[in-house]
């Protein structure tokens, strides 16, 4: 069985989260949901847990068991970690190595594993050159991207900003685990 994180920010399709993890499960995947509060805020912990069957982590400094400090120990145990849906926050974040939240922490404490994320964001904002920099960044520190499609969008702007596919997802995760 292969573990994997699952990071989920804050964009309306954080709504696929769940049919992602659906859909790893069924490949004999462990899935752990970390979540920034404003992913949090788009689709509930609960609902993560429920679909994962394991704890969410959305709070850095809530660490439940003393004898571990999950945002150090849980990437350790992963083998790959996925980002989707990511925003150009937890983007632009995880490009400058700014760890103000569980995921950003865990990102920065995950070494020697495949490291996937998923845009997912307005079209202006996924074409802006800091973003596609920090993109860019990311790529030179070993992350794939999987691009977004091109669609109506939420903002009802038409162009490249949806989330990818939940199967080309799962297709890229499962590629990575290989």
């Amino acid at each position: 069985m292969k573990t994997i994180i699952l990071g989920v920010a804050g964009s309306i399709a954080a709504y696929k989260a769940p049919d992602i993890v659906s859909k790893l499960i069924k490949h004999d995947c462990d899935i752990h949901v970390v979540m920034t509060k404003s992913g949090a805020s788009f689709i509930t912990p609960l609902t993560m847990q429920t679909m994962s069957k394991n704890r969410v982590f959305v709070d850095v400094l809530q660490e439940e068991d003393p004898k571990e400090v999950i945002h150090v120990n849980l990437p350790q145990r992963a083998d790959l970690i996925l980002i989707a849906p990511a925003t150009a926050n937890i983007i632009g974040k995880i490009a400058h190595g700014i760890a103000d939240d569980m995921l950003t922490s865990m990102v920065l404490a995950a070494h020697d594993i495949p490291k996937l994320i998923a845009p997912a964001m307005n079209t202006r904002m996924y074409e802006n050159a800091a973003t596609q920099d920090n993109l860019e960044i990311l790529k030179k520190r070993g992350w794939s991207e999987i691009e977004p499609r091109v669609a109506r969008l939420a903002c009802d702007y038409e162009g490249k900003g949806a989330l990818a596919d939940v199967d080309v997802i799962v297709q890229s995760v499962l590629g990575g685990l290989a």
